[in-house]
């Protein structure tokens, strides 16, 4: 993909709670598009909404602007507000109690680092064409997670 902005659109879905799981992203760059997804046996939807959004990072070969859009409060928030006292407190919560999820958030924390993102938090099911896309493509995950890797890209 070209250097321009992306624009990357990410979900993560479960089957149950926690339960199988599969995690999708659609990322969008002048004109070109490139689909990645993937899912996990037994996790939680939490874990595939940031697995999505990792696993999308890691694609980026040098540092970029990009619009990141979510439906997951819980990774919007996370990464735009909490993140920075989680890290202040040794990955701790307000409350003392250990961060959830500590190994994807350091990892995201990690892959986000090099780039210029903006968050953005988007209404699930309601109709955006790349948040729906993305759906589907966690959705495909789940299906797929039998697979070797439990990953795939077109």
């Amino acid at each position: 993909m070209n250097g321009q902005p992306f624009e990357i659109y990410t979900d993560g879905a479960c089957s149950g709670n926690p339960g199988p799981g599969g995690w999708g992203a659609l990322l969008v760059c002048g004109g070109e598009t490139r689909e990645l997804w993937g899912g996990e046996a037994h996790t939680t939807n939490n874990r595939m909404e940031l697995t999505a959004v990792i696993q999308a990072l890691a694609t980026l070969k040098r540092p970029a602007a990009a619009r990141v859009y979510t439906d997951s409060t819980y990774v919007q928030q996370g990464i735009s507000l909490w993140i920075r006292n989680w890290k202040k407190r040794g990955w701790r919560t307000a409350d003392r109690k250990a961060v959830k999820n500590v190994d994807l958030w350091q990892a995201l924390d990690t892959l986000a680092a090099p780039h210029r993102l903006e968050w953005v938090w988007v209404r699930g099911h309601a109709g955006n064409p790349g948040n729906e896309r993305a759906d589907q493509l966690a959705r495909r995950g789940i299906a797929r997670q039998s697979s070797t890797d439990g990953k795939g890209a077109d």
